[in-house]
């Protein structure tokens, strides 16, 4: 007969074992755990068909109605390639490398403007020829609004760019003009055109400028691919929707044009300088939501309105050599749960004013130090060792043959800024389509430029707010 054990003894022993069990796994070296996201095949590739398709972005009818510039103003925005379908590509794959191209040249031109203010100190100079042959900064891609022009009110659409620091229309009678879907403004048909003479506080606040005869303001700006605007300076009442409208904002009446600016009238500039629109119309806070860049559909571009309550919110600087880019304090990068190894001096300016990143609304990709790219693509390779491969595409060297698979899960990405707060990338933010055949790639390039880039494709279908009374920036997801 079998000795009956105690139930104080069998206590002990199991009490024993499982403290055993704990010590043995607290010895074994702790493996990482891969944390996953599915990412929607089916979905990316249905929207890049929507690029080549007839229909366009549907107008959205903002309800607020204001005339002060300290209430919230806003109109629409809208995924560039909706409003002017890039019907000249022959697929999607050449769409995409036009777009990848454009990053290049625009990633070339910010750091030769960053170069050019450390190396000259930001002298303001003359508009001289040579000036204008700079290094497609306004390839396909990125994202547009609606605005009003004058009194009364003419709509165009306009480049959102928050790298540029001055506001332009191609203006009626222009002496070299490029081909724009909408018809041009005519300064004489607005009751509140004025140009501004050479001695006016906005005109001594341009880079580039120059004077007429009859001492009015001629203002100039290069861009990357050595197309450039020139024309006469002035004020004039823009309008937002039905929003409300400002007056006195000074844009640029652009005569001599040269370049593809994609069939738009000219440029909304959204940078940190005093002649961008924040700045003019005295503006707390700005935001946008960016839908897919494929997509159809149409978000808001706002002025003075909160941030969402969940936004997560991160210091913003400025260069004390450029004001016009927004930097972020980015500490590090999570690929899968894994923390990459970052220097903590490569997205910090230094005291020459190089490095750091920038948050930039008119390039496609991120493009960083090519260090902490080798760290970032490494990582996602080893946890997508599933995924079948496929050869590069253009910058991108990461790149998978999807074509079999309607969703596949892939590693999380997340940005840490200071303060120890975290973003995380929806995986489409990350893992895009190159072709509408179901290759795609990683988002994300190297540089070896002085200046980092976080592109637009890592903000889609974030609210971001630059809230620029206190130098804050929030990302509030699925806010589109």
């Amino acid at each position: 007969m079998a000795q009956t054990q105690s139930p104080l003894l069998l206590t002990l022993i199991l009490f024993s074992l499982t403290t055993l069990t704990s010590l043995v796994f607290s010895l074994r070296p702790h493996k990482q755990q891969n944390q996953g996201v599915v990412l929607d095949v089916s979905s990316s590739i249905y929207k890049t068909l929507q690029v080549f398709s007839n229909e366009k972005a549907k107008p959205t009818t903002t309800t607020t109605t204001t005339t002060s510039s300290s209430s919230v103003l806003s109109f629409s925005l809208y995924p560039r390639d909706s409003i002017i379908k890039p019907q000249q590509y022959e697929s999607y794959s050449s769409l995409i490398s036009s777009r990848l191209a454009a990053d290049v040249a625009r990633a070339n031109f910010i750091n030769s403007k960053l170069q050019l203010a450390l190396s000259k100190s930001q002298v303001k100079t003359d508009i001289l020829p040579e000036d204008l042959e700079v290094p497609v900064t306004h390839g396909p891609g990125g994202y547009a609004a609606r605005i009003g022009v004058g009194q009364p009110a003419k709509e165009f659409h306009l480049i959102t760019d928050t790298g540029s620091d001055i506001n332009w229309v191609q203006c009626q009678n222009c002496k070299e003009c490029f081909l724009q879907s909408d018809p041009k403004f005519d300064p004489s048909k607005s009751t509140t055109y004025k140009s501004l003479t050479c001695k006016s506080q906005q005109c001594t606040s341009l880079r580039t400028r120059n004077c007429t005869k009859s001492n009015k303001c001629l203002y100039g700006v290069p861009y990357g691919d050595g197309s450039f605007t020139i024309g006469n300076l002035a004020t004039e009442t823009l309008s937002f929707g039905n929003s409300g409208s400002v007056d006195n904002v000074a844009i640029g009446c652009g005569r001599v044009n040269r370049g593809n600016f994609g069939g738009f009238a000219g440029i909304l500039g959204l940078g940190g300088s005093v002649l961008a629109l924040p700045s003019q119309i005295k503006a707390t806070s700005f935001s946008y939501c960016l839908v897919n860049i494929d997509s159809s559909s149409s978000t808001t571009l706002e002025f003075n309105s909160p941030s969402p309550c969940d936004s997560v919110l991160v210091p913003f600087v400025t260069n004390p050599s450029f004001d016009v880019y927004y930097y972020v304090e980015l500490t590090g990068i999570t690929v899968g749960g894994h923390q990459i190894s970052i220097p903590a001096s490569v997205f910090q300016i230094g005291n020459d004013g190089n490095s750091g990143i920038i948050l930039d609304s008119g390039t496609t990709v991120t493009q960083l130090e090519a260090q902490v790219y080798k760290s970032l693509r490494d990582t996602f390779v080893k946890y997508t060792q599933n995924l079948p491969k496929a050869s590069g595409f253009q910058i991108l060297d990461t790149c998978y043959d999807l074509s079999s698979s309607s969703n596949v899960t892939v590693p999380k990405i997340s940005f840490q800024f200071s303060g120890g707060k975290t973003v995380s990338l929806p995986p489409e933010n990350y893992l895009i389509p190159v072709t509408s055949n179901g290759k795609f790639c990683l988002a994300f390039t190297a540089t070896s430029q002085i200046v980092s880039i976080i592109g637009n494709t890592q903000q889609q279908g974030f609210r971001v707010t630059y809230d620029l009374a206190n130098k804050l920036i929030g990302f509030s997801p699925n806010k589109c």
